[in-house]
Parts: structure tokens; sequence; C-alpha cells
């Protein structure tokens, strides 16, 4: 065995596992090293000493030279697939799809933190209601000429009802009437004054329902915003003041609001209000409003003597309104068919995307 010649092999291995079969050849249990030890039985004292002087060195060279090419070949593997997994920062990320709100969602969140920051505290009610807090609470009994204003989607139980409906403390309220799709969130109202005694303030967010035919400006479902305080020395300057505020905090400091007298069965006086957008110097009619009708105060505290609760609205009084929240959205976007809103056009909803 030469060992200049074993060295120089071993300086040309190209990879660790071609390293690997050198240090086999040479240094393994029967490589030529080992061979050469085990000859040296057959040599005289003497020359078994200086021959096994020479092949110890041999096996110390040859055992630090694969060392040192198995850390060369290794670093030279780890730059090389450092290269090959390297990532250009300068190249531009791949672009993930992403969801987000609704338009409806947004425009509501909006209105909410507006609301919240007055005091108010945001609660739902059912959407399949009684007839009785949809309509009848609310001073339209079933001859009002009222109840011809809005179309209405009735839910019939075919023999035995397949569920009851429950009033605010969980009682069977199937015998006051029908059951309805709500056709506003006003019946929340009664619903939470049966409850609850004042003072309180409240917003109730919620999906609605009207039994018409759609086009670019209507829709058999909408959302509604409902509003109600009620308290002792309540007045009409409490309703503008707040109007005004939400006006203002959807169209800055030089938004303000316009009162119109109208009719609704369940407040007296009733007005319809607009707000000023400043940005496009024009007034916008966004929903109705007035003080609450004391029939709806005398009603309350009669279901709540019914209920073994004591009166406790006589004498309060208390504001209330109601918003359209696609109507807010159409006109502050221009939206030119409210049937957008709803047809999962990606198109039109990721322009609005929060």
């Amino acid at each position: 065995m030469e060992l200049n010649a074993a060295l120089e092999e071993i300086g040309r291995a190209e990879s660790l596992e071609a390293l690997q079969a050198l240090k086999v050849r040479y240094l393994g249990r029967n490589g030529l090293l080992t061979q050469a030890m085990k000859a040296l039985g057959q040599l005289s004292p003497e020359e078994r000493r200086e021959r096994g002087r020479s092949l110890n060195e041999w096996k110390e060279r040859l055992e630090r030279a694969l060392e040192a090419r198995e850390a060369t070949l290794k670093e030279q593997a780890l730059q090389k697939r450092l290269e090959e997994e390297a990532v250009d920062v300068t190249l531009p990320g791949l672009a993930f799809p992403s969801g987000g709100l609704h338009l409806t969602s947004l425009i509501l969140g909006e209105l909410l933190r507006i609301f919240r920051r007055m005091g108010f505290s945001a609660v739902e009610g059912p959407e399949v209601e009684s007839e009785f807090f949809n309509f009848d609470a609310l001073n339209m009994p079933e001859w009002h000429p009222a109840r011809d204003m809005q179309d209405t989607f009735w839910v019939e139980f075919k023999g035995e009802p397949s569920f009851t409906i429950q009033g605010p403390f969980g009682e069977e309220v199937n015998s006051l009437g029908g059951a309805v799709l709500r056709t506003h969130t006003s019946g929340m109202q009664i619903r939470y004054m049966i409850r609850h005694t004042p003072p309180f303030r409240i917003v109730v967010p919620g999906r609605v329902f009207r039994y018409e035919e759609t086009d670019a400006s209507h829709e058999a479902m909408f959302h509604q915003l409902e509003g109600l305080v009620v308290g002792e020395g309540i007045t009409m300057a409490d309703l503008k003041g707040a109007i005004a505020e939400l006006a203002r905090g959807l169209f800055g400091k030089e938004g303000r609001v316009r009162f119109q007298p109208t009719f609704f069965p369940f407040v007296e006086p009733g007005v319809q209000f607009a707000m000023w957008w400043p940005e496009r110097e024009r007034w916008l009619e966004l929903g109705g409003a007035g003080m609450v009708h004391p029939y709806l105060f005398r009603v309350v505290d009669d279901y709540r003597e019914r209920l073994g609760l004591p009166r406790v609205y006589q004498g309060m009084t208390g504001w209330a309104f109601g918003m359209g929240v696609e109507r807010l959205a159409i006109l502050r976007y221009g939206i030119p068919d409210i049937r957008y809103f709803y047809q999962n056009r990606l198109s039109f909803l990721r322009q609005f995307k929060g």
C-alpha cells in the first residue's frame, strides 16, 4: 500500500459516500492497513518494531486526511443546499385571497360604535315574531289602516304548532296572535320595556322582511337599526340631539339633521329625519322617529301586570327612531341597485370589504 497514493485518493473524493468507501478500504476490518498490521507477526522482532511504528504513523495520517476531507465535503454540501434553497427577498410575494366584512356589516358596525359612544346598549330580538309584538302592541290592531303599509310574510302552523313563540320572560305567546317574519325591529321596543324598568337607552340591529316584489329599490329582506330611549323628562330635543350626533359621527362635524313632520302609529309626534352630507352638499333622508306613543306604555304596563310585575311606565316619556342600513350605504356610495347587496357578486363586494 502506497501512503501518498492513498492520501491523494482521499483528497480527490467527490462525496461523503466515496469517502466512506475509501475509509473502509484502508481502515476497515479487512482494509489494506489492517491486513498489513496483521502481517507484523511474521516479521523478526526488530523488523516488527520498525514496521509497526511506520504503520501507526500511516494510520494517523490517513485518519486526519479522512476527517479533513469529510469536513470539507460537509461544508460544500451545506453551501450547495443554502444556494439551492435561497429565497430572493427582492421578488414580490404571493398574494393569498382574503375575506372581509360584508358592506352591511361595515355600516352596522359604524352605526353601533357611534351609539355606544353615546351610552347605548345593543340588543337583538327574534326574527319570527308574534303578531302581538310586531303589530298590536305598536298601536296597529288588525283593523288599523297602518297595516296596509307593510305587506307581511305570515308563518302558518299545520296541525300542532311546530314551535312556540316566547315572550320576554320565556312565556308562551302563541295565543296572542299569529306568527310573522318581523316587518321591522320595533317589536323589540315592547319586549325590552316589559322586561326592564327605565331609564335605559338601546339600539336594535337586525334583519326584517317585507312581502314585495324585488327591484332596484325594493328587497324582500333588508336590515334596520332601531333606537329607544325611555326615562323621566325625555323630550323631542333629546331625540334631535342624538340624531344630530349621529349625523356628525357619519359625516363629520359639519353634519346636521332636519326633521319633517309625518305619521307613524307608534310615535306621537312623528318625524322623518334627513342628514346633511357636507361632502356632497345634499340632504339624505334616512329614517323615521318620534316620541313614544302613550299607548305603548299602557300596553307594556298591562302586560307586566298580567305577569305580576308592577306598572312602572306611568309618567314616563321616551323617543324612538328607525333607519334602513342598506339605504345609508346606497346613498353614501351611490349604489344603483339594492339587489347587489345579496347577489354575492365579488366584483361588487370586494370594493367595500373591511
